[in-house]
């Protein structure tokens, strides 16, 4: 299969801006065809046409960023050959900044602009062009107007040869699938696009038509996944009480690897690996992946930070709560799946248990404050390297379990008349549907406040701003749980390294902070060869015989040369927790645990 055809977005625009040398007000067509006519080299010509103005110059841009993807990926990295003409003619066309396209329209009307555009990233937040299909990350494609963002869009699709279908969130025209309306811009970069032959599948839930796109094949079973899918969608409506779409598609792009999503305000693009559905274990996460991003649909597109909205989509857009944005989201995915019963209450705790085996076993968690790690997403979170356990926490992994301990909080001291489900509802109600805007840190703490019934000033000076040690036991305590660590008695000796096989070779991936590696001296790279000169032929028996305490030289290659370095063996610091029942339970913590999970 090849990609070929044309896309037209026509963007009818009402608008009044100051031109160069007037005030005067002015009214612009905007049509966008785009075009695949060398699809096999991941090519994208694109022809905006606008007409209609009024002004001494229009400043063309793209957006640097796509929201939910807290990373400025600098997408204008992708357009080549811009030019732009009027009735055939060439007009002058500036470069003013790594996004910006200034054009000389004095005395013009309209303006022909044509540019090219590579997309070949295979992710759920980038576009990908080859000669079977066309995923279109709009955010990444689409030049506009500047001062033009709030004005509706038509976008016409012409599939190419044996293509047949569109998926997309956009509203169809004249119930016409190949063309489609956007009511603005924010809309259309929040609205992806697949072209091709992707496999449809369609369910009802919560009075809401879903469309389920799969991309390329896999072992899915299609009437399975609609059962449980719509089980996810209604249970998650009962939260907010309302699903405010008419339609909502899930784009799902299936790969021998895969993983992860991204949301949009009435769509999501999730990553599967093909083969995966066919075990428990991989469908359950599949539809963890489904029940998170749903839930986005409410708790962040919806209900959100207040920097998250309306969107910069030339900077960074700054916020301390995604942790609650995130981190909320990823306590509610499993407890979602949990809900439906496909995990049993044994299998969620072990969930949770291995949430808190990821935070306390990461050492950046004593370094950075969640809510640091939250504003720090756009310079971190998304560009990890060697060090990045040493110093940074996952708003997602220390967010869900800060979830789980507000939730046991407000169930207890609610006497499980409450909980968090109710913060959840009251935040949409009162800030996306009656104030229609986003939330302050402070207004978010004060909601959970209010359904604690307690001032939280400690709780948060503890957990979310600062770096104290969590009580885990003191909040699964309120349903009659407890950590126990299963490490606890243990005195093993560790260099306190992570690896990774290259070319048959081990090689150090990271090095933790504090180990015997970390102070004697290993680096990330070196290339492990044997310890007191025994060949190292198993990553997972390092130091067979040794104990803590023990002096070792370690023989290895850094760049190229030989080196030994001694080093003296530290104890394991590792830990591996499971949550498990109290004895003698009493009614309270019955009462919290049934509220909690349900029963």
């Amino acid at each position: 299969m090849k990609i070929k055809g044309s896309l037209i977005v026509i963007l009818f625009y009402l608008f009044s801006m100051t031109a160069v040398d007037s005030q005067a007000a002015s009214a612009a067509q905007i049509y966008y065809t785009v075009t695949f006519p060398e699809a096999q080299a991941h090519y994208a010509d694109i022809e905006m046409r606008i007409s209609g103005l009024a002004q001494n110059q229009l400043n063309l841009k793209l957006p640097v960023w796509t929201p939910g993807s807290y990373l400025v990926r600098e997408f204008s990295k992708n357009i080549e050959s811009l030019s732009a003409a009027t009735n055939g003619k060439p007009v002058e066309v500036t470069k003013t900044r790594k996004n910006i396209w200034q054009i000389n329209t004095q005395g013009l009307t309209d303006v022909t602009v044509k540019y090219r555009i590579y997309a070949f990233e295979i992710s759920v937040r980038t576009s990908f062009i080859d000669a079977s299909r066309g995923f279109l990350s709009t955010s990444g494609m689409f030049l506009y107007p500047d001062g033009m963002l709030h004005q509706p869009s038509t976008i016409h699709i012409t599939p190419y040869k044996n293509w047949s279908k569109v998926s997309t969130s956009l509203e169809m025209v004249n119930n016409d699938p190949f063309t489609r309306y956007s009511p603005d811009y924010d809309i259309l970069f929040d609205s992806p696009i697949e072209v091709g032959n992707q496999d449809i599948f369609t369910f009802d839930a919560g009075g809401v038509k879903y469309e389920v796109a799969m991309v390329n094949q896999g072992n899915y079973d299609k009437e399975r996944l609609k059962k449980d899918m719509a089980h996810i969608v209604e249970l998650e409506t009962a939260i907010y009480g309302e699903n405010p779409n008419k339609h909502y598609t899930f784009i799902v792009q299936n790969y021998a690897k895969g993983g992860g999503g991204i949301e949009h305000l009435s769509s999501t693009v999730l990553g599967a690996a093909r083969n995966a559905y066919g075990t428990e274990t991989g469908y359950q996460g599949f539809l963890a992946l489904v029940a998170h991003e749903h839930f986005h649909l409410w708790n962040v597109k919806r209900l959100r930070p207040i920097a998250l909205g309306p969107f910069d989509y030339d900077n960074e857009n700054y916020t301390t709560d995604l942790w609650i944005a995130e981190g909320f989201t990823a306590y509610y995915d499993n407890m979602i799946v949990h809900r439906t019963k496909l995990y049993s209450t044994e299998n969620y705790l072990g969930v949770l248990a291995a949430d808190i085996n990821t935070v306390e076993n990461q050492p950046g968690a004593k370094v950075q404050p969640l809510s640091q790690s939250s504003f720090d997403a756009w310079i971190k979170s998304y560009r990890p390297d060697e060090n990045s356990i040493n110093t940074t926490i996952s708003y997602y992994n220390k967010g869900s379990l800060i979830a789980m301990m507000l939730d046991l909080e407000i169930i207890n001291d609610t006497k499980g008349a409450q909980s968090l489900d109710d913060v959840m509802r009251y935040m949409y109600q009162e800030y996306y549907k009656n104030k229609k805007r986003g939330y302050t840190d402070a207004e978010f703490k004060q909601a959970l406040e209010k359904f604690a019934g307690r001032n939280l000033d400690d709780f948060y000076k503890k957990y979310i701003n600062g770096l104290a040690d969590i009580d885990y036991n003191h909040y699964l305590g309120y349903a009659g749980y407890q950590v126990v660590n299963d490490y606890a008695n243990t005195n093993n000796p560790t260099l306190g390294i992570k690896m990774v096989s290259f070319n048959g070779r081990l090689k150090v991936a990271a090095v933790l902070r504090g180990s015997a590696a970390w102070i004697d001296g290993i680096n990330v790279n070196d290339e492990l060869m044997a310890i007191d000169g025994n060949p190292i032929t198993d990553a997972n028996n390092l130091l067979p015989g040794k104990h803590v305490g023990d002096k070792v030289t370690v023989s290895l290659l850094r760049d190229g040369l030989p080196m030994e370095v001694p080093i003296t063996l530290l104890k394991d610091q590792q830990v591996k927790y499971r949550i498990i029942s109290v004895n003698n339970v009493t009614p309270q913590q019955l009462t919290v645990r049934n509220k909690w999970l349900k029963n």
